[in-house]
């Protein structure tokens, strides 16, 4: 399996931002008045998740799907360790003093999530950031790797649009009227495709930047996208 100076660094964010969009995010709830929209509630993790959709775009613009899937998994790996920890925490019996009585509560409040809004973030997550790697990862060969942005912007809509199509009624069918579900997917989707839009130079500078440290640049036109295999596959062509 080649080595890579930076890609650990990579599967690290993904990680990073995977955990605390899920853990922080969730507790706080925030309201926007937007022009012709009105008043929309969006939980403040939407801001920082889609940054991990672009760590897994470069990483599978450089390092290839079968490295992405590896990540994929890496980050799946730790929400369920997050999550089993954060319930082992919770039900530990509380010490009894003023501090420890008054904090139990709060941390019921953030952390102690229903289990629907972690099967809903833990299947959207899956699903779409796999579909994310296998649009981007296909649409490179289609390309002949011309067009970073089509890509990128592509295959965010498509990942986003599964990740949010699938958390909200997941996590809130039944509970939210269904005006309410389409609004929060629809808007949800619509923020986080924009959010890929304004970064797109960002990323191709740290696309362009990393395949010239790396020396490599993946093209998976003969790699496996079962996403429950972990082997390193795709064509490396050096960068030059």
């Amino acid at each position: 399996m080649q080595s890579f100076r930076y890609y650990d660094f990579f599967v690290g964010g993904v990680v990073a931002v995977l955990l605390c969009s899920n853990l922080i995010g969730p507790g706080k709830v925030c309201e926007y008045d937007f022009p012709l929209l009105g008043t929309l509630a969006f939980s403040a993790g939407n801001l920082f998740f889609p940054i991990g959709y672009i760590f897994g775009d470069v990483l599978t613009e450089v390092y290839g799907y079968a490295r992405t899937r590896r990540a994929i998994w890496a980050g799946f790996a730790a929400m369920i360790f997050a999550t089993v920890m954060t319930y082992v925490v919770l039900a530990m019996p509380v010490a009894d003093d003023p501090y420890n009585k008054t904090l139990q509560p709060a941390l019921e409040t953030v952390f102690g999530n229903t289990w629907r809004i972690v099967v809903g973030s833990m299947v959207a997550y899956w699903v779409g950031d796999f579909l994310n790697s296998f649009v981007m990862a296909k649409m490179k060969v289609w390309t002949q790797g011309k067009h970073l942005w089509s890509r990128t912007i592509g295959s965010t809509v498509v990942g986003q649009f599964a990740d949010s199509a699938l958390f909200y009624p997941i996590a809130f069918l039944g509970l939210w009227s269904g005006k309410a579900l389409i609004a929060a997917v629809l808007f949800n989707f619509a923020f986080k495709v924009l959010l890929e839009v304004v970064l797109t130079p960002v990323t191709y500078v740290v696309v362009n930047a990393l395949k010239r440290a790396e020396g490599v640049d993946t093209y998976d036109a003969h790699t496996s996208f079962n996403p429950f295999s972990l082997r390193d596959e795709g064509e490396r062509k050096a960068h030059g």
